[in-house]
């Protein structure tokens, strides 16, 4: 059974005119008879009956012509959906991002997706930045959105956004009511820091802050969970790092523990935010996604100046 057949007969079902069935295919009237007679054949009944004076269908051309419609249907759907795929409006973009980008690069970058592409499916899946550029390199992201540039060749980037980073403690802890802290004062405070692999640009951040001022950070706990850091230097005397998004949110769930964000300068630790895909021409979903990105941009956090702000005003008190 040919798909142009079930065309054809429908054509006829609708038009019940040879003639005018024909015209609307373009065919001629004998190869429209000998599309219905194969298709007859195939099915081994009659579904047209036709005099010189009518032409309708048979009980078994109606019954047939329910599903002939539903098939043609599915089909056109189905080329639909290829051609919007192609088109990269419809599909699933997977999209990996770590918590300052979902304060502030998400939220109108998803407001955007929706109105322009309703049927693509974003997936968000919230790693650092280690895991998030490995699963990018074994083709289970997308894009990932990442705190620093990548070194090898085998991704794209952009930077989005640049984010001062934090000491966080615990609220009895004697820096919690701080205006800011000189970085060299790490120098006599046990820290809690996490595995290189985990966040390199943050890692050297705060390494060559520690260098440039001449100490020796106190590791007392690799913590590779930031929730976990939280928790830990909420119940003991420990410093640990944060970006300042990150510390402005922290313990923001009722009842949930509340880190204190403490500003440090000389120097003040930055690092940068970027989106990241793989090497190569982006496909149409990546596409889509990193335009909406751009269409949304630049990407600036007003509140974050507060730290810069309070580190400056401690600096010259």
């Amino acid at each position: 059974m040919e798909f142009r057949h079930l065309v054809s007969f429908l054509a006829i079902a609708e038009e019940l005119h040879f003639g005018r069935a024909a015209a609307r295919l373009h065919l001629t009237q004998p190869s429209l008879s000998q599309q219905l007679q194969r298709l007859e054949r195939t099915l081994g009944v009659e579904l047209v009956a036709r005099t010189s004076h009518e032409v309708r269908l048979t009980s078994a051309g109606r019954a047939f012509e329910v599903e002939a419609r539903a098939i043609v249907s599915q089909v056109d759907k189905a080329a639909q959906c290829a051609r919007e795929a192609a088109a990269g409006r419809t599909g699933t973009v997977r999209v990996g991002y770590n918590f300052p980008a979902g304060q502030h690069i998400l939220p109108m970058t998803l407001a955007k997706m929706h109105a322009e592409f309703p049927d693509v499916m974003v997936r968000l899946e919230e790693k650092r930045t280690g895991p998030q550029l490995q699963a990018l390199a074994d083709g289970e992201l997308d894009i990932a959105l990442v705190y620093g540039r990548p070194v090898t060749s085998d991704f794209q980037y952009r930077r989005l956004l640049r984010l001062p980073m934090v000491a966080v403690v615990g609220q009895g802890h004697k820096w919690a009511g701080r205006p800011g802290v000189p970085f060299a004062e790490l120098a006599h405070q046990p820290c809690i820091l996490f595995a290189r692999e985990q966040s390199p640009a943050m890692y050297d951040a705060i390494l060559s802050a520690a260098e440039r001022t001449g100490i020796r950070l106190n590791v007392a706990n690799v913590v590779d969970d930031p929730g976990a850091t939280g928790i830990l230097v909420s119940v003991k005397p420990l410093v640990g790092f944060a970006s300042a998004s990150r510390g402005m949110f922290a313990g923001a769930a009722a009842g949930g523990v509340r880190p204190v964000p403490v500003p440090l300068y000389q120097p003040v630790p930055m690092v940068d935010l970027y989106v990241v895909w793989r090497e190569g021409e982006p496909t149409r979903l990546q596409t889509s996604f990193l335009d909406c990105l751009e269409a949304v941009g630049p990407f600036d956090v007003p509140a974050l100046t507060r730290f810069e702000r309070a580190g400056t005003q401690a600096k010259t008190a």
